[in-house]
């Protein structure tokens, strides 16, 4: 796993770990967490993606929070470091937010990004 040693790779805010849980707490023991990862896709190169987790994967790196639990994909570890994850609710809309240190550009719907050169 990339990052640094006895650090969380993401932080999770409070409303989204409020949000996590609550998608933990109503699914009757069948979901883990919320596993993310990354994707090429949309104009700018890349999107995030999201799912349910049914099961911890060998490679997965693990977030927990107070009943909290985000599972990284071991191919999007690299991307996420230094993330900040939140949950927003407006009028139009809700969701998670990736504040996000890696990003270099992002499209003007907001739904794909492009990654700093490593």
């Amino acid at each position: 796993m990339f990052g640094i040693p006895g650090k969380d790779p993401v932080t999770l805010t409070p409303a989204a770990v409020r949000q996590i849980r609550k998608l933990i707490e109503t699914s009757d023991g069948a979901v883990k967490g919320l596993k993310i990862g990354v994707k090429k896709g949309g104009c700018a190169g890349m999107e995030y993606t999201m799912e349910h987790a049914t099961e911890i994967g060998q490679h997965d790196a693990i977030v927990e929070r107070e009943g909290a639990r985000v599972l990284i994909a071991p191919m999007a570890q690299m991307f996420l470091i230094g993330t900040e994850i939140d949950y927003r609710t407006s009028l139009l809309e809700s969701g998670f937010v990736f504040n996000n240190p890696n990003v270099s550009e992002s499209c003007g719907c907001g739904e794909s990004i492009k990654f700093k050169d490593a």
